[in-house]
C-alpha cells in the first residue's frame, strides 16, 4: 500500500472526455491497489459552466480503482449518508484523481433507505453519447452490485470505518497547524 498523506484535486469527466466538475482538494488518507480514500470539508467545487460552490458537509470519498463507482460519504447530524456515483474506475495521475461520471447514482440514507437517482439523465446521456451495449451492461451490473453492498453494509458502506477515516482526517489537520 502506498500511503502518504497529501492534498489531491478531483476531476470528473463525461463520456466524451469533456470536463464535468472539479473539487479543489481532498486529503488522501489511504491509497492502495483497490481504492484511494480522501476526506474534505468545505471543498470548493467548480462546474463545467464556471459556477462555483462549496460542499456543505464534511465527507470521506472512496474512489474505486477497479470497479465502476465512487462513493461520497457525507457526515451529517443524523448519521452517514452515502452518495454513490456509477463511474469509471478512478485513475490517479500526479496530484489528480480522474474518472468518468455516468450519471446513474444510488443513495443510502442514514435510516437505511436506498434510492436510485438520475435514471432519466442516464437514459438521455446513453443516447446522446451512444454508450455501447457492453458499457450499459457494466453500469447496470455495478448499480445492482452497489445496492447489494449497501443492503449488507459492506465496505465502503460501513459507518464505523467512514467515521474512523474522518477522525484520521481531523487529526491530520491538527498536526498540520
Amino acid at each position: 500500500m502506498s500511503y502518504f498523506r497529501r492534498w489531491i484535486e478531483i476531476k470528473s469527466y463525461k463520456h466524451d472526455g469533456k470536463l464535468h466538475r472539479i473539487w479543489d482538494r481532498g486529503l488522501v488518507l489511504e491509497d492502495n491497489e483497490d481504492f484511494i480514500v480522501v476526506a474534505s470539508k468545505r471543498a470548493k467545487v467548480v462546474e463545467s459552466n464556471g459556477r462555483k460552490w462549496f460542499t456543505k458537509e464534511p465527507a470521506v470519498t472512496i474512489f474505486s480503482k477497479k470497479e465502476w463507482y465512487n462513493v461520497i460519504c457525507m457526515l451529517k447530524s443524523e448519521g452517514v449518508t452515502y452518495y454513490c456515483n456509477i463511474a469509471s474506475p478512478a485513475l490517479v495521475e500526479k496530484n489528480t484523481i480522474k474518472y468518468i461520471d455516468y450519471d446513474l447514482d444510488i443513495k443510502l440514507f442514514a435510516n437505511n433507505s436506498i434510492k436510485v437517482l438520475d435514471e432519466k439523465e442516464y437514459q438521455n446521456h446513453k443516447r446522446f453519447y451512444d454508450y455501447s451495449k457492453e458499457l450499459d451492461k457494466v453500469l447496470k451490473y455495478e448499480l445492482a452490485n452497489i445496492r447489494q453492498k449497501m443492503e449488507a453494509r459492506k465496505f465502503p458502506f460501513s459507518d464505523n470505518k467512514i467515521v474512523k477515516f474522518y477522525q484520521d482526517f481531523e487529526e491530520a489537520l491538527k498536526e498540520d497547524k
